[in-house]
């Protein structure tokens, strides 16, 4: 991959599913690609297709039709394995409900995706991270002894801390209330900015989905610019 080269491509996706009588096209030919340290936002009703855009953009998924590359390499047409390695090196996630791990604390949440990778020096890193989202002194405390936001920043630590490609924000903000949200929303752009990140971010907030270089707007499984 250059410089000049798409961190995630998508060309022609469709996702179909069986329903009781017919198929049912959830998605349909979508085609988009994010530049390396570009933000992305995908706005659109509930119902939309959002969350299963994401799922198929993350290779969570595997679309009916169509392809997604990563860093150039096919994504969506290698095995789950292959799909989940390339996501571990390359890709970090923030989720609306932080997914943390309950029986951990907030620095071996973030030692974790280090430790499944095998990176040298995972509690340096993690405690670097913690710090740099202003949680160097909360770092023994479980998820359960921080507030939501300080949840929610365990998280952007935790996917951060691979040094990823491409991050994969869904409604970062969603379960936040304003103050939180607001102070969530600049370290996530602010971390975007300062490590060359790219950002692809699916919300229903307008002025959090404004922040961001480029807007696409999913309405009834098609996009619109």
């Amino acid at each position: 991959m250059t410089a000049s080269s798409p961190v995630l491509e998508a060309t022609t996706l469709s996702k179909h599913v069986q329903g009781p009588e017919e198929k049912l096209a959830l998605l349909e030919d979508i085609s988009l690609s994010v530049m390396p340290g570009d933000s992305l936002a995908i706005t659109g009703p509930s119902g939309s297709g959002k969350s299963t855009l994401l799922t198929l953009l993350a290779g969570l998924d595997v679309p009916s039709a169509g392809q997604v590359y990563l860093n150039g390499a096919p994504f969506s047409a290698g095995s789950e394995d292959q799909r989940a390695r390339l996501r571990g090196e390359h890709c970090g996630f923030v989720f609306q409900h932080f997914q943390l791990v309950a029986d951990l604390t907030a620095l071996e949440n973030v030692m974790l995706p280090l430790e499944i990778l095998g990176r040298k020096r995972p509690r340096e890193q993690a405690q670097h991270w913690l710090e740099q989202v202003g949680l160097g002194r909360r770092c023994h405390h479980f998820p359960e002894q921080l507030s939501g936001g300080e949840q929610q920043r365990v998280a952007l630590a935790r996917a951060f801390v691979v040094s990823p490609a491409l991050l994969f924000a869904d409604e970062p903000t969603g379960s936040l209330d304003y103050r939180n949200g607001e102070h969530v929303a600049e370290l996530l752009f602010d971390l975007n900015r300062q490590q060359g990140t790219a950002l692809v971010l699916v919300t229903h907030d307008p002025a959090l989905a404004a922040r961001c270089q480029h807007q696409l707007s999913l309405v009834d499984g098609k996009l619109h610019a």
